[in-house]
Formats: structure tokens, sequence, C-alpha cells
């Protein structure tokens, strides 16, 4: 009786996890919407630049995690469910030791940073900004320092399976940062205003996680020699994922302190909100192939066949492109003007091209990242991230060369060479040559979905041509009627059966409610 009581407790945790988890998505996705165009207007070009600059140099030094909260995550499962009490406690004060250690050579590295901010950027900065710069990375460095040790307790959390508590205290922590903040800025407060309350909502929610392990999972832990065996056991797992780490750090962050050492805050800004419409794009899509990995997993153990491996490649990778291609191609048309008419103003017209150039290729990866799942149930992740380590590499000297010679757009262009190269065409031929995946008949399916989506697009710039848009009103009836002459094209010409049964059940649902009812 008590064991189904549990294993109904940790479903519905698990449940529940997953809905908040597309909740916390769809909150963030929303707040950038909303919150951007805020904070723009009130900081202004300059500081923004300078608040997004700082906030990328300090998140770099987020990499000396290792990749150990994974595995605090997985061993903390692992000693629970084997009911090694000793060996789990040992474990959390391993760890502690360690993130605090950590948490120092951090604040270490932080403070020479901080002492040459002049010699960094002082060729783009003024006087005030470099002042400015210091004041943020010391609370910045304050609050990395504290956030590494209490950031065990997190992943303890994790581990134990309590994903309410966790999500909703991050929700929680998502919705309260921008509503306080925008009074803030009523009263005319700046970008320290906003660092000082990142940095006290972040160490309030990391001492809740530290008060419910001691008070709700009674976690303990015990200080003694480290266990050097399981530490390099641990470290054979964690590096793969530092080195991702790193890559992710200079394909998305890198620009940005390029961009700072040579073009100065204004550019600086102008990427930022660029880098933001990218990052929402990569997290829609991971949010959809996100739930994949147990199956995969499982099918890895039945000992699948590369068919059965290509099928879920293909069909995953349809259902991903007709939502992508949406967004995508919705963009390319209106990108500008919502930037300019809805969003954050014409002075960061820039950041459509920007954004563009970010976006495209990437939209290759992101309608294959089933993929990444396969190669880790096939234990083939590690050699495409010491691949890819080589393109994040030629992206850093190709961005530092075009950004001096064209600013933003050189610097998006570095990185798009090197998705190009590493993410697109490498890994095409590793699926198709490596992990046996059909490429070519994963490609025939997409070219095909794409010709009656090309023609709709055709359709609707000679539209836009026709009628100018002049303001918001036109842009969001233009918006719409787009989004309603894809979806009735692309449901009639681009999708199969299986992809009509997934969009007609819902409402089969709703409408066969609505007639029970009546």
């Amino acid at each position: 009786m008590m064991k189904g009581k549990i294993k109904m407790q940790k479903g519905k945790e698990i449940k529940m996890g997953a809905i908040l988890s597309y909740i916390i998505i769809a909150v963030n996705m929303l707040i950038g919407i909303l919150y951007t165009p805020i904070l723009t207007a009130k900081l202004g070009q300059t500081e923004y630049g300078l608040y997004s600059l700082v906030t990328s140099v300090i998140s770099y030094l987020t990499i000396l995690d290792f990749g150990f909260g994974n595995a605090i995550i997985i061993y903390t499962a692992r000693y629970k469910a084997q009911k090694e009490k000793d060996k789990e406690e040992k474990l959390h004060g391993m760890f502690l030791i360690i993130y605090t250690i950590i948490g120092i050579i951090a604040g270490i590295i932080s403070m020479l940073l901080w002492l040459n901010v002049d010699k960094l950027f002082g060729n783009t900065m003024s006087e005030a900004e470099l002042g400015k710069a210091k004041v943020l990375m010391g609370i910045l460095t304050a609050n990395l320092v504290i956030t590494f040790p209490l950031s065990v307790y997190t992943f303890i959390i994790t581990a134990y399976e309590k994903f309410i508590f966790s999500k909703l205290l991050n929700l929680i922590r998502i919705i309260l940062n921008p509503v306080v903040m925008i009074v803030l800025l009523e009263f005319g407060y700046k970008s320290i205003a906003l660092v000082v309350l990142n940095t006290i909502l972040n160490i309030g929610t990391l001492l809740l996680n530290y008060i419910y392990c001691k008070n709700k999972l009674k976690v303990k832990l015990k200080f003694g020699k480290i266990d050097t065996k399981l530490l390099k056991e641990i470290m054979a797992y964690s590096v793969w994922i530092f080195l991702n780490s790193i890559m992710d750090k200079i394909n998305w962050s890198l620009d940005q302190f390029i961009l700072g050492v040579f073009s100065g805050s204004v550019a600086v800004a102008i990427y930022a909100v660029a880098g933001q419409l990218n990052h929402m794009y990569i997290n829609f899509s991971t949010a959809i192939a996100g739930v994949l990995l147990p199956k995969i997993t499982k099918m890895e153990a039945q000992n699948a066949s590369n068919q059965e491996f290509t099928d879920i490649f293909i069909k995953t990778g349809r259902i991903q492109y007709i939502i992508i291609a949406l967004i995508i191609s919705g963009f390319v048309l209106y990108g500008n003007e919502f930037i300019s008419l809805l969003w954050v103003g014409p002075e960061y017209r820039e950041a459509y091209i920007i954004a563009c150039i970010l976006m495209i290729p990437s939209t290759i990866p992101l309608i294959q990242n089933v993929g990444l799942n396969i190669l880790q149930a096939k234990n083939k992740y590690k050699f495409r991230v010491m691949v890819l380590m080589v393109f994040a590499l030629i992206n850093t000297i190709i961005s530092i060369i075009l950004a001096k010679m064209w600013g933003g757009i050189g610097a998006a262009i570095g990185t798009a060479i090197s998705i190009i190269l590493g993410q697109i065409i490498f890994m095409n031929i590793f699926y198709h040559k490596v992990i046996k995946i059909n490429i070519i008949e994963f490609w025939k399916n997409i070219i095909k979905m794409s010709i009656p989506m090309t023609f709709i697009i055709i359709i609707v710039y000679l539209i836009k041509l026709k009628f100018p848009i002049v303001n918001d009103i036109t842009l969001i009836c233009q918006i719409l009627l787009y989004t309603i002459l894809y979806g009735l094209v692309v449901y009639k010409f681009s999708t199969n059966k299986y992809e009509k049964e997934l969009f007609n059940k819902p409402l089969q649902k709703v409408f066969g409610m609505r007639k029970k009812k009546a």
C-alpha cells in the first residue's frame, strides 16, 4: 500500500514537473517579449548594452561547474535507490567542498577581470561606462561566489524528484523579477538595481532550497577525506558535459564579449536583442524533442534497428519543421517591422539582420535535435562534442576578424559559418555514415514539405509589397493572415496522415465534449 502511494506521488511529481517546465518556457518567452522593450527603453541603448556585456562575461564562469551538477543528480538518485545513505551523505559533503572551492576560484577570476576592465574595454567605452561596468561586475561576482556552493541543494532536490517545489519556486522567481524591476525602473533605478535584484532573488531561492533540503528532505552532509576513485569516475562522465558547455558559450555568448572589445556597448545592446530572439527560438524547439530521450534509450536497450531510428528521426523532424518553419518564415517576413514597430524600437533595426543570420542556419540542427538523444543512447555523444569544439574555436577566430570589419553582423556571420560547417554539414554526414540514419530520406521529406511552404511565403510577400506595413495594426493583421494561410496550406499539402491526426484529435475531443454537453 505504502509503495503504491509513493509510486503515485512520484508519478505526480514527474507529470507536474513536465507541465511546469513547459509553463516556465512559455512564461520566459512571454516575459522576453513584454519586458525587454521596457528594459531597453528605460535603460537606454548604451546602458542596456553595458548590462548585457557584463552579465555575459560573468556567465562564462558558470562553466566552472565542470558538469558536476548532472553527476550530483545521477549519483544521488543511484545511492538513494540502493538505500546507501552513508555514501549519499558523503557525496553531498564532498560536492559542497568542491563547489565552495570552485566558487572561490570563480571569485578570483572575476576579480582579475574586474582589475582589467579598463584594458579590455577602454578603447570602446567612456570612463563613466567603465566605472559602472566595475560596479556591475563586483555585484555579479558576489552572486556567483555564493551561488556555486548553495547550488548543491538545488541538484539534490532534482535528484529526489521534488519537481513541483523546485519548478514552482523557479516560476515565482521568473515572474517576480520583471514585476519588481519595472517598479524600480519607474522610480529611476537602472542596471545596478537590476543586478542587485537578481542577486537577492537568486540567493533567496538558493536559501529556500537549502531549508527545504534540511527540513523537508532531511538531507545530511558528511565531511571527510575526498573519495578520489569516485571523483575520477564522476569526472570521466562530466568532462563531456563541461566541453559541451564551453562550446555553447563560445557559439552563443562570446560574440557579445568580442563586440564589447572592438565595437562598444551599443553594438552589444543590438546583438543582445538578436541573441534573445535566437535563444527563444532554440528553446521552443528543444522543448518539443526533450521528452523523447527515455523512449530512445529504451529503443537502444531493445536493439532497435537503424530503420526504426530513422523513422523516429524523420517523424520528429517533420513535426518540428512544421512549427519551426512557421516561426522562422514569419520572422523573415515580419521580423524587421516587429522589432522596430512593436518591440524595442527602430534603433535596434540591425538586430533583425543579426537574428536572421543566427536563426536561419540554426533551423537545421533544431529540427534534427532528436539526433542528439540518439547519440546519447548509442554512447556516440563524445565524438560530436570533440569535433564541434574545433568548429567553435574556428567560430571565435572568424568572428573576431569579421567583427572588426562589420560589427555585430560580422560576429553573427562567424557564428553562422560555424553552425553550417559543424552542426549541419558535418553532423549530417556523421548521422548518415556512423549512426546509419537515412539522412537522404530525411531531406527528401523536408524538401517535399517545403514546396507548399515556399509557395505561400511568396504569395504573402507579394501581399506585403502591395500593402506595406505602416503601423502595428497592419503588422498584426498581416501576421495573423500569414499564420492562417500557412496553417491551411501546410495542413492540406505538407502533412501526412499521422500529422493530420495529431492536429485533428484535440479538436475532435473539444467538439465531441461540446456535443455531449448539448
